[in-house]
């Protein structure tokens, strides 16, 4: 999960605090020079840090303009806005969880609640607005101290669920409806608004992911969620990518070229497009973006360089092995070994 923030170092200290997520991939200071679509057409210089849990799940890549002042939304965006609203969380004891986050002040939820398929869940914010939900996971890589894990999904607003999935179902792999339900909902509360209805979808994906990073990201999460009583407004109008707030959904993939056919036969080009080998200082990959039905930013990275043991200056070259075969366990739990302690 991308997300624009006023202070990469202050944001990246609350969220290994409270989310557990201190294993830094890369940090890295430069121009962002391919994004011109996004940027109004300008170079802009900003700051970065990929951060992981070794809980397993996605992580967060925290990102802050240096170049310019990040501008909020004219609005505070609701539930169902046309974007990224709330970034899940995988959580092994969302009881534990919740009262320790409620300790610490930043719950919005008032209680743990059971979403339409009985998952437990429960929602926090950290100080720039931004919201995550907590929810009951079985899936993780490593036992950690920490309470909750990393990302294990997005709720996304969209006009219209049924044309959305044409990308998250289709495309991206997001096949099996775990549930499809409308109306005002109670475990939506702290994050609904009052006299609202929606209609919520949430996808998962039927076959296991592959990859060399595939036992550590494990399996995903979309949640569509569409206003009913009223119509979303778009997060982003008028605002830069990187800008505050989610600025897009990551994906990790195998075989940039295929995805690229296969976004382009079902009407979703390519809007950016690094090609070949883009370096991000301690990490190297290919990237692209496109954009779902209503805008929201959704990009593929094609990795090709990491870092794994940074003390030694131990990279692993992905380039030169099968792009199917997950990385060994054993290597994936070296990454550990980069752990920010506080």
């Amino acid at each position: 999960m991308g997300i624009g923030i006023p202070n990469v170092h202050e944001a990246w200290t609350w969220y290994r605090k409270h989310l557990g997520m201190d294993v830094p991939i890369f940090e890295e200071a430069a121009t962002a020079g391919l994004m011109l679509p996004y940027t109004g057409g300008q170079p802009q210089d900003r700051h970065a840090i990929l951060a992981l849990s070794m809980q397993g799940g996605g992580g967060f890549e925290i990102w802050q303009y240096t170049s310019r002042t990040p501008q909020a939304p004219e609005f505070a965006p609701e539930l169902g806005d046309l974007g990224l609203n709330i970034c899940k969380m995988k959580c092994g004891n969302v009881d534990a969880a919740f009262d320790y986050l409620k300790s610490t002040g930043v719950t919005i939820s008032d209680r743990v609640q059971k979403d339409p398929n009985g998952k437990k869940h429960f929602f926090v914010k950290d100080p720039y607005g931004n919201v995550f939900q907590l929810v009951e996971f079985t899936h993780f890589f490593k036992s950690t101290k920490a309470l909750s894990g990393g990302v294990s999904g997005a709720t996304i607003g969209v006009t219209d669920i049924d044309k959305a999935r044409k990308l998250y179902s289709d495309v991206l792999g997001y096949d099996t409806v775990v549930f499809d339900e409308t109306g005002t909902f109670d475990d939506l509360s702290g994050v609904r608004k009052d006299g609202e209805t929606y209609r919520r979808v949430l996808l998962k994906h039927s076959r296991p992911r592959q990859g060399a990073f595939s036992p550590l990201l494990g399996p995903t999460e979309i949640e569509l969620v569409q206003k009913t009583s009223s119509v979303g407004r778009k997060i982003y109008d008028g605002r830069y990518w990187g800008d505050l707030g989610f600025i897009h959904l990551c994906f990790d993939v195998t075989d940039m070229a295929q995805l690229k056919q296969k976004c382009a036969e079902a009407g979703f080009e390519f809007t950016v497009d690094s090609a070949n080998s883009f370096d991000m200082g301690e990490a190297a990959g290919h990237f692209t973006y496109i954009e779902d039905p209503d805008g929201t930013l959704i990009e593929f990275v094609e990795t090709h360089k990491i870092p794994i043991m940074k003390k030694i200056g131990w990279y692993l070259n992905l380039q030169k092995r099968d792009p199917n075969k997950p990385l060994p366990e054993w290597m994936l739990r070296a990454l550990g070994l980069n752990r920010k302690k506080d």
